[in-house]
């Protein structure tokens, strides 16, 4: 130790040794901007192909309900779907079974990422990133190769499995997110993961559009055609991630098995567990402590969150006869505004500002959905929808930045992959909560309900504000 220290005061001052370690840094910072940038462009072409479906939907219910028999898988949940209608009193019509039909496998597909996430998480954290990235990609892939020959409804929802078991790519993206900048840096690798989503969710749905248009004018099995541009884009993300994707965590910072790992994140598909991160270990109480409080209120808010903006297209069609291209420019006008706020604002948030700005972000959304519950005119309407957006933009890449601080080297993963299983958790039964709510009361109460609900995990990250302050 004495002769190493000798060694190092000895090479301060000098000229060569100096510049080799600026060299160093400056080499360490371009190697992971390029990784953040393989990242991005990753997330992005995923998820043009994965939004792509989105304006499918009522399309290929009505496919699906010409071509299976009676006694199918579609039959049988179209009937639960009649039933759950005449439950709230919803009304009965082809518009509203495709959104509902579609509401119950998005929420299948976030119930699998609850299923799965840690557990991709766990598995990156003894093997690394960029196997588990490739590995889930293929899978993604696989799922769209389902769908172009998805001839019957069951085919259609095995592929939607295929694709919700394989959709752990994203909470990898935060892992590597994280083992590739320092904490100072790390809201604006997020941030850009937001800009992804935004990027995606703003091109996919319009794309998606256009081949909804052409299928209108095209009998047959019209979905084959997006279905292989997915896969084609899917094929393009694998040889993209093989090619130019670095490996973000070393040998050395891996955990040593999956003995504790695996075995731990499978014990997480039980909820209390979960919300525990009872396969992190080696924390310290405090962070803990931190941890399950963070992981909570992104639960609350998520399970609110993706309930209030499930509705919007209840709420926009039956309050001002929105049309599919009318709700698509809408949507439109909220991606342009996050990819705003998250390009220009959030990626510039300092270390330890986080938790300010998700605060900002739902103290911003409370008023949003109450300004949208008594919206009548088109103008209080956006005005409700602006503060929506920017809020939307905030929260989550706020929140997901702070989490990635309690993560050690070898538990990054499983960190990550947690986090994204509570959000998809409250993906799965938000919607349901929501929409039952708002066909037995309406959607002003539903919406007052929603802000009301919204204040509980604002006053708790609040809390915990005070106590990081």
């Amino acid at each position: 130790m004495q002769r190493s220290s000798i060694k190092a005061d000895m090479n301060l001052g000098n000229p060569s040794v100096d510049g080799k370690r600026s060299r160093n840094s400056a080499d360490g910072k371009s190697s992971n901007r390029r990784v953040l940038i393989v990242v991005f462009l990753s997330l992005v072409i995923d998820l043009l192909a994965f939004t792509v479906i989105l304006p499918l939907f009522p399309s290929l219910m009505e496919y699906y309900d010409k071509r299976d028999d009676q006694g199918s898988l579609y039959q049988g949940l179209k009937q639960f779907v009649h039933g759950f209608l005449a439950l709230v009193g919803a009304p009965d019509t082809p518009r509203w079974n495709s959104v509902l039909f579609g509401g119950i496998l998005g929420s299948l597909f976030s119930f699998l990422q609850y299923l799965t996430s840690p557990l991709i998480g766990a598995i990156s954290d003894v093997y690394g990133r960029k196997p588990l990235m490739i590995l889930t990609s293929i899978g993604i892939a696989a799922s769209y190769a389902l769908w172009a020959v998805s001839h019957h409804f069951t085919i259609f929802v095995l592929a939607r499995v295929v694709g919700g078991i394989s959709k752990g790519n994203i909470g990898l993206s935060a892992a590597i997110v994280t083992d590739a900048t320092p904490p100072e840096n790390r809201g604006k690798g997020m941030a850009m993961i937001g800009v992804a989503f935004s990027v995606g969710f703003l091109l996919g749905p319009l794309i998606g559009a256009a081949f909804s248009l052409q299928a209108k004018g095209q009998g047959g099995e019209f979905f084959v055609t997006p279905a292989l541009y997915a896969l084609t884009l899917a094929i393009l993300d694998v040889i993209f991630l093989v090619v130019f994707l670095k490996e973000t965590l070393p040998r050395e910072k891996r955990a040593l098995s999956l003995g504790s790992g695996f075995r731990q994140a499978v014990s997480l598909i039980h909820p209390g567990m979960l919300f525990n991160f009872s396969a992190v270990k080696g924390v310290n109480e405090k962070d803990m402590k931190g941890m399950k409080s963070i992981g909570f209120v992104y639960f609350l808010y998520l399970f609110f969150y993706s309930g209030l903006e499930f509705t919007l297209t209840f709420l926009t069609h039956s309050r001002f006869d929105y049309n599919s291209m009318q709700q698509g420019k809408m949507f439109f006008v909220i991606g342009i505004i996050m990819i705003l706020v998250q390009g220009g604002g959030i990626r510039r948030v300092k270390r330890g500002r986080e938790l300010s700005f998700a605060v900002k972000g739902l103290v911003i959304l409370i008023p949003s959905f109450v300004i949208i519950a008594f919206a009548y005119h088109q103008m209080a309407l956006y005005t409700g929808l602006v503060l929506f957006a920017f809020a939307s933009a905030t929260v989550v890449p706020c929140l997901t930045t702070e989490i990635s601080t309690y993560a050690s080297d070898d538990q990054k993963g499983a960190v990550m992959g947690i986090f994204r299983s509570l959000g998809a958790l409250a993906r799965s039964f938000g919607p349901v909560f929501s929409s039952t709510v708002y066909w037995c009361f309406g959607p002003v109460l539903c919406y007052m309900i929603g802000s009301i609900a919204l204040v509980l995990p604002l006053i708790l990250l609040r809390r915990i504000k005070s106590h990081v302050d």
